[in-house]
């Protein structure tokens, strides 16, 4: 008889304690960056909730930067057609989100998303948050 392990993803809460865990010791022994991204590619629409919540918590703001590289980059990546209408009006309002998205990398993000991406931010640079 062979078991089956589930694997279930942290809370919320719990995985952006982990994240910030590692964001703020990114040599220290911390899964937060790895779940989190783990999360967004399995998990988009808790990983789009957990990256709004990173916005929340002041906590956050000097990592935005690596929310941005990492998690939000990951999410338009691999569900960037689901999630762009929703992060572009989202920009809209929060101008820490408009830039995080100007300094993003298109990568593995489609065409089409990038285009998106790219309408999102046209007035705002790096140094314009």
């Amino acid at each position: 008889m062979s078991r089956q392990f589930m694997y279930e993803s942290p809370g919320i809460p719990e995985l952006l304690e982990e994240w910030l865990a590692w964001a703020s010791d990114p040599d220290g022994q911390s899964p937060g960056h790895m779940e989190f991204l783990s999360v967004v590619e399995e998990e988009p629409e808790k990983g789009w909730s957990a990256i709004l919540a990173t916005l929340q918590d002041r906590r956050h703001e000097p990592y935005l930067g690596k929310v941005a590289a990492g998690p939000l980059e990951d999410l338009l990546s691999h569900h960037g057609s689901e999630f762009i209408d929703r992060i572009g009006a989202e920009a809209k309002i929060d101008r820490r989100l408009a830039w995080m998205l100007s300094i993003l990398y298109q990568g593995n993000i489609t065409d089409s998303v990038w285009e998106r991406v790219q309408l999102a931010t046209k007035d705002i640079g790096p140094d314009n948050a």
